[in-house]
């Protein structure tokens, strides 16, 4: 893998391809993530913001970026699969289940009923985004890192592109925030859709890349 150092700013740009992740690779960026760094990653949808959910300095260092409370932040919880689901969400009913397993790992965000394990910077929310992104680079991350990344989408400001699609202009943007941008190719500019199962019926929060088709 390569990596490149912006020696004004120590961020790091590292490429990684997702049909084969290195393995060289996921542990650095797993390192950075265990030291308290902020990692942008490619999904299956636009590129991330993200940050160990184990690390509250890391995790306030998100909501500061975001300009907003940590506790009132709607951050989603990106897992390598659905094994991890009963350390953050109440149990959940049969037709709930079978939604995910159809749309997941897929370009969805699914708002659950959060349970009591969720980290102490979560506890006042009663629900949950949790995330399975389709994408091999974030899942590697996450099963190496062994919990959740809690992550964000990053925004442009331009007005005619809503997201950054291109690793090295993102890397231009946010080096002097972040401590390591993964280049994993050209990012989409359609975020995730995003579904509420909380209530007696799915409702859509927000139509974005998936399909409607999984409900």
């Amino acid at each position: 893998f390569k990596l490149t150092w912006n020696k004004n700013k120590m961020s790091e740009i590292i490429k990684i391809y997702e049909d084969k992740p290195s393995e060289a690779a996921i542990k650095k960026v797993v390192e950075v993530l265990r030291n308290g760094g902020l990692v942008i990653y490619p999904t299956d949808t636009v590129y991330g913001l993200g940050c160990d959910i184990t690390n509250s300095r890391a995790l306030e260092k998100i909501a500061k970026i975001k300009g907003i409370k940590l506790e009132k932040a709607n951050f989603s919880f990106v897992c390598s699969d659905l094994s991890n689901l009963s350390d953050y969400v109440k149990q959940i009913d049969t037709s709930t289940f079978k939604i995910l397993k159809r749309a997941l790992p897929g370009p969805y965000t699914f708002i659950l009923p959060g349970n009591n394990d969720l980290p102490k910077e979560f506890r006042k929310k009663k629900t949950v985004g949790i995330r399975v992104p389709d994408n091999n680079i974030a899942r590697e991350i996450v099963k190496l890192l062994g919990n959740p990344i809690v992550s964000t989408s990053i925004h442009d400001e331009d007005e005619v592109i809503e997201y950054s699609t291109d690793p090295e202009l993102i890397f231009e943007k946010w080096n002097n925030k972040v401590d390591l941008v993964i280049d994993g190719g050209y990012g989409d500019n359609v975020a995730s859709t995003i579904i509420d199962l909380t209530g007696y019926e799915p409702e859509v929060i927000r139509e974005g890349k998936g399909s409607l088709d999984v409900l």
